[in-house]
């Protein structure tokens, strides 16, 4: 029995089942690839965007330099996030370290949540989908149950379609479940290397501003 048979053959249940576990197979895999997409990019990125400005002269420079390594956009919205704020308003209240600290923290948390996009979806799938098989597993060993009683003798062309379409959905279940778990899982360590990089480069970030080093007097040659 092939999944189309088993669509055409099945009852409005099996057919709303089937449809809803292909949806989140189609929705997990989109995410699985563009975040596999994204990730690599961007672990990429933070690593030359961070080596490029500490080799630069100057802040300004270095924002340039960023710009041209930074195509995931991670590491540039904290240099920026450090301009100063509009005189008057309560974002600019207090010393500069708070300031810096607050600016940064909330940059640091826009540019987490595009890298933690789709994580709820893979982790929804994945713990979902084997109950959403199951219950369609149910359902066909409930209608196996019915032909049955119905006949009043068991045969086996009363119970192999039931069964095997019990079968199907379990399998389903569990084809649907599996490549969202183990993305959720590798995903997820990816974006914690990433989050502690930038947070670190965040920290850095803020002691330079907060405690600028001047640069270093030429010695003078008799």
């Amino acid at each position: 029995m092939s999944l189309l048979d088993l669509f055409r053959r099945g009852d409005a249940v099996t057919q709303v089942v089937a449809l809803l576990l292909l949806a989140m197979s189609v929705a997990s895999w989109v995410v699985i690839l563009w975040k596999a997409w994204l990730l690599r990019r961007a672990g990429g990125d933070v690593a030359r965007s961070t080596a490029a400005f500490w080799q630069a002269g100057s802040l300004q420079e270095a924002r340039q330099q960023v710009g041209a390594f930074d195509r995931a956009a991670l590491v540039l919205p904290l240099i920026e996030a450090t301009q100063a704020q509009a005189p008057g308003s309560l974002a600019a209240a207090g010393d500069k370290s708070q300031q810096l600290t607050r600016v940064l923290r909330d940059a640091l948390h826009r540019v987490l949540d595009k890298l933690q996009f789709g994580q709820v979806l893979l982790a929804t799938v994945g713990s979902t989908a084997p109950f959403v098989g199951l219950l369609g597993t149910v359902w066909a060993i409930y209608h196996a149950l019915t032909g049955i009683a119905n006949a009043g003798q068991i045969t086996i062309d009363k119970v192999s379609g039931p069964v095997g379409e019990a079968l199907i959905m379990t399998a389903a279940g569990l084809a649907v479940a599996i490549p969202a778990v183990l993305g959720y899982n590798v995903f997820g360590r990816l974006i914690g290397r990433i989050e502690a990089d930038l947070e670190g480069f965040a920290r850095d970030l803020r002691e330079l501003l907060v405690h600028p080093v001047a640069p270093a007097a030429p010695i003078e040659r008799p």
